[in-house]
């Protein structure tokens, strides 16, 4: 994995610009903050992210795969302010979870999910070295 760093560019904080990479791609759908039985865990915030990677990294053991794989992430939030306010719990959950790799990322926020009570959802995109 080569993270793209153009120079003079400032680098960014928990995320990277850009990363190239050669492998096998694997597509993770959108995660949210519910459980094996598609029950809500909690209606924090940070509670659900932490799920939501939780999630995340379970798909990708199927395929043999790591947080350290993961290349991109785009996610949905339905509270911007919300979002900001569970920043540094984020951080922690993050490194507890993920570690060290900072994948490309987006994040957009939406009206709504389709599950009501969801406050995030994260697509991820990893790959193996192949």
């Amino acid at each position: 994995m080569q993270i793209l760093q153009p120079e003079g560019w400032p680098r960014p904080k928990g995320y990277s610009n850009g990363i190239a990479v050669f492998g096998r791609q694997i597509f993770v759908a959108g995660q949210i903050g519910w459980d094996e039985t598609e029950t809500l865990i909690s209606n924090d915030f940070a509670e659900q992210f932490r799920q939501v990677l939780k999630n995340t990294l379970a798909v990708l053991k199927e395929a043999g795969a790591g947080p350290e794989h993961v290349v991109r992430m785009t996610g949905y939030i339905t509270d911007r302010d919300e979002y900001l306010a569970a920043g540094k719990q984020i951080g922690a959950i993050w490194k507890e979870l993920m570690g060290r790799n900072y994948p490309v990322m987006a994040f957009v926020i939406v009206a709504g999910l389709i599950e009501p009570r969801a406050k995030i959802e994260i697509e991820t995109t990893a790959v193996l070295p192949g």
